[in-house]
């Protein structure tokens, strides 16, 4: 934060802004599959450290409403009664302690976010979660719950980890080379919250385009169809570069944080590769 404001460069904190874009562009996916409005639906995140409420906030931006959020830290559900929260953490408290743990927090939810520890999310808690669960467990290497104790309970989940090795895998390479190439692209000052959303709003967008065979080649041949499998596109989709860079850069004119002004349309073009 005191970089942003000091520095006439592009400053960007990966493991918080770009874990909170790549996994709202997932979210936003998600959320249209299943048919849900982001005003209405209730999210649960495990995890109060800076990616956490980084996530928190970009779904705030995205219409989810801070009091369907609920964050859960190492003692509890974040709510207003508790002295120890820092500024950042009390953002996002509910107003009461009605639900204090965890498996309270999720009954009900649409939505669960995890970036704490591996094996938090319990079988028994996905199974009171409402119709069609989207969970974004994200805990390397070892996720707060696997993909298939997740789907031994429920059989209309979305589910992702940050692992390759299942589906929608949310990994910050998705991002972090593109939004700098785009900011770089146009000498950008900073990276703003506008570039962040131009560059989910861009993921979101390419995950709902057919897949090249090349990039299906790439995966074993499978098929890459958006779907609840696949919500966010694969890190081998070589289109990432001049969709999201293509966008960032926009945003970044737009806004008025870029030194240089280009064509957007013909740089678009000249990173299609």
């Amino acid at each position: 934060k005191a970089l942003i404001a000091r520095c006439k460069i592009p400053v960007f904190h990966d493991d918080q802004h770009g874990t909170a874009i790549i996994l709202t562009a997932a979210v936003i996916n998600a959320l249209e599959l299943t048919g849900k409005k982001a005003e209405e639906v209730k999210v649960v995140c495990s995890g109060a450290g800076a990616a956490g409420l980084s996530c928190m906030r970009m779904l705030n931006k995205v219409g989810i409403k801070k009091e369907n959020i609920f964050i859960i830290n190492s003692r509890g559900v974040v709510h207003e009664g508790r002295d120890d929260l820092n500024e950042y953490v009390k953002d996002f408290a509910q107003k009461t302690d009605a639900v204090k743990t965890l498996a309270e927090a999720v009954v009900d939810a649409d939505v669960f976010v995890g970036v704490s520890a591996a094996g938090v999310l319990k079988k028994e808690m996905v199974a009171t979660m409402a119709k069609n669960p989207v969970i974004f467990a994200m805990a390397n290497p070892n996720p707060e719950i696997m993909p298939e104790d997740v789907k031994a309970v429920r059989d209309d989940a979305i589910v992702g980890t940050g692992r390759s090795d299942y589906a929608n895998q949310v990994n910050n390479v998705l991002c972090f080379p593109y939004i700098f190439r785009g900011a770089l692209d146009v000498q950008a000052t900073k990276v703003n919250e506008e570039m962040k959303m131009a560059a989910a709003e861009a993921l979101a967008e390419l995950a709902r385009m057919p897949v090249d065979a090349e990039t299906e080649k790439a995966y074993g041949g499978a098929k890459l169809e958006f779907g609840k499998d696949y919500v966010i596109p694969k890190p081998f989709d070589k289109r990432l570069m001049s969709v999201i860079s293509s966008k960032v850069a926009q945003a970044a004119i737009e806004t008025g944080v870029a030194r240089r002004t280009i064509d957007i349309d013909a740089y678009r073009k000249s990173l299609e590769v």
